[in-house]
């Protein structure tokens, strides 16, 4: 697909400097440098700029909320001019109990601002906001958030129960029992463009909001390809039988950790049969109908979320650029 990488949080081509991670020498150098840039998350939330459009807020090295945080900064790379980038963590920080209502729900449109950092500047839901930001900086978001949810869940050694130790700018856990290294774990799941003449098939999972409705998804089983996932997903949440598949893009989503595939796929019948135990609702739409939704036009059908691979694909289907 020609324009894949134009997907949100891909294409900037940020330089990781992986080389860099793995000498304790350097990094402390380069979280010293005069012009380090900290970016800071609280509770999975990034710290934005909602009123400056494709703003990423940083503080400096020194500044006490980085000095305060319970977790060391991760290293996220260097920007073209060598400037580093960090990310730190400040969810120690507990703010007034009413802000915290929505934090964690899939609909999230609180924002928290900390007494320490100038007015303006919160704590936002990250797929509120993904659009606003240019392709560097929501990759720098995206990229701290998906580390530091991974960190989060994997404290411990899975080889032995030993609580192990963040090694390598953040990229790697190490068990100092028995020595196990342990790495960013990355979620493959499939998503499906899967259409039948000039329709395309749509669906909802129990408890969005009203109206949302997407392409389908699904995670990849161990031992199976993406061409099989796509087949096995659509057939069981939808029973619809698919032939041909076709990858078209794919899009790092941080929410927590999954890389989200983008396939095409031809239905070989337009039969619908529904597992309510997967999704709540699946029907067919044609380009006209969905060029209605888009336009804010259909009262019942809310077109996918702004910013995700689902908006990106339909998006790309109606203007006849997929190939």
């Amino acid at each position: 697909m020609k324009h894949a990488e134009q997907v949100t949080f891909g294409g900037s081509g940020l330089n990781r400097s992986a080389h860099q991670r793995a000498d304790p020498a350097a990094l402390a150098q380069l979280a010293q440098h005069e012009g380090a840039r900290y970016h800071l998350l609280w509770r999975g939330k990034v710290l934005l700029q909602p009123d400056e459009a494709r703003v990423l807020p940083h503080v400096a090295a020194d500044h006490l909320l980085v000095k305060a945080a319970l977790i060391p900064p991760v290293f996220l790379g260097a920007a073209d001019d060598g400037t580093p980038h960090f990310a730190c963590d400040i969810s120690n920080w507990s703010p007034d109990a009413a802000e915290l209502g929505t934090v964690g729900a899939f609909h999230d449109p609180s924002q928290q601002q900390h007494p320490d950092l100038p007015d303006g500047q919160v704590f936002c839901e990250l797929r509120r906001m993904m659009t606003a930001l240019n392709p560097r900086e929501a990759e720098l978001a995206a990229t701290a958030r998906a580390l530091f949810s991974w960190h989060e869940t994997h404290r411990f050694c899975a080889r032995c129960g030993a609580e192990s130790e963040m090694m390598q700018g953040g990229w790697q856990r190490t068990c100092p029992s028995c020595g196990g290294q342990h790495f960013p774990r990355t979620d493959p799941v499939v998503i499906m463009l899967i259409t039948h003449g000039d329709s395309v098939l749509m669906g909802r999972s129990p408890g969005w909001p009203e109206g949302m409705y997407s392409l389908l998804a699904g995670f990849v089983e161990p031992g199976e390809t993406l061409e099989a996932a796509v087949r096995r997903e659509v057939a069981e949440e939808a029973g619809v039988p698919v032939g041909q598949v076709t990858y078209l893009a794919s899009q790092p989503w941080p929410f927590p950790t999954s890389l989200m595939i983008g396939c095409a796929g031809e239905a070989l019948s337009r039969d619908i049969s529904i597992d309510p135990t997967e999704i709540e609702d699946a029907f067919w739409v044609t380009k006209s109908g969905m060029l209605q939704v888009f336009a804010g036009e259909n009262p019942e059908i809310k077109p996918a979320r702004t910013g995700s691979i689902a908006h990106f694909l339909i998006r790309n289907w109606l203007a006849d650029r997929l190939d």
